[in-house]
């Protein structure tokens, strides 16, 4: 026996369906380990032998901050050499001219291959091989900066090569091939045609490549380039509070790199456009995504 209808534009009950919520139970789980992790590392720190005081006094102090300003500075700038560097390098070694072909083969081999701690050392010490340049002393011109400079960035654009040639193989040759029959010069058609589309590959590793660097420029040290490290031991040195001041600096490095993870997001969500019809959601859109996930797990 069915229920009949209590309305002309009523569903019999029987032919209700009632929609149960699929249960992530195994997301619960997960999260309240994690939070047990988390409290778990959280209680550990706190209860260490640091005074985190210190490390409170010394987050702004204008030492610090100077530091990470300079940090910052030899970032851009090596990055900045060693994407022009790592362009050059790339069409080079793509070019049919076999000279041009292995001198950037060589390039990309020796700095890949040799560390970065020795680029930086031995730039420092280029006076041994060179007294003198453009009739002034080397060790007048090679100053801690243009040390740090010349060799984070040198080495940086050997890596930048190869990304920059993985990005430009990317692209279909009937591309290149089309602006030929344009009449397109072959210069032309790589500004124009080929790098504009290749950023799309090229981009991701490269905001990597700057991340890294912001850290890698820590080795700067070496050469008394007053970086963010370099001020932190000049405190450290004095006070003996080891841990609290590398606790700032981690966190002047953590700042720098959220600032620029976050540009580096931005800009590959611009060069998405030519390749998808749905932009990748922003942080925000992420954000508000998970927690509408979370209340329907309930």
């Amino acid at each position: 026996m069915t229920t009949p209808p209590t309305g002309p534009d009523q569903v019999p009950a029987e032919h209700v369906i009632k929609a149960i919520p699929v249960r992530h139970y195994g997301r619960w789980v997960a999260a309240v380990a994690v939070v047990a992790l988390l409290a778990a590392l959280i209680a550990a720190f706190a209860g260490a032998k640091i005074q985190w005081s210190i490390t409170g006094d010394y987050l702004f102090k204008p030492e610090m901050i100077k530091g990470a300003g300079n940090t910052l500075l030899i970032s851009v700038a090596s990055m900045a050499l060693g994407l022009i560097l790592g362009v050059l390098a790339a069409v080079m070694r793509l070019s049919h001219n076999p000279v041009t072909s292995t001198v950037a083969w060589g390039y990309i081999w020796l700095f890949r291959g040799t560390p970065v701690l020795v680029q930086l050392l031995i730039w420092w010490n280029l006076a041994l091989v060179f007294p003198t340049m453009f009739g002034t002393s080397t060790n007048e011109i090679i100053t801690p900066f243009m040390a740090a400079f010349l060799g984070l960035g040198i080495n940086e654009g050997a890596y930048m090569a190869e990304i920059v040639r993985a990005g430009i193989q990317s692209v279909d040759e009937g591309q290149t091939e089309a602006a030929h029959a344009l009449g397109i010069s072959r210069t032309k058609t790589m500004w124009r045609i080929v790098l504009p589309q290749a950023m799309r590959v090229i981009v991701p590793p490269t905001g990597n490549e700057f991340i890294n660097m912001l850290k890698t420029s820590s080795l700067a040290y070496v050469v008394t380039y007053p970086e963010l490290v370099t001020k932190a031991k000049d405190v450290y040195t004095s006070n003996l509070a080891v841990m609290e001041l590398l606790f700032v600096t981690c966190f002047w490095y953590l700042v720098l790199t959220t600032i620029f993870s976050i540009g580096q997001y931005y800009l590959e969500r611009h060069y998405a456009k030519g390749s998808t019809r749905n932009l990748p959601p922003t942080p925000l859109q992420k954000i508000k995504a998970n927690l509408f996930s979370l209340g329907r797990a309930k």
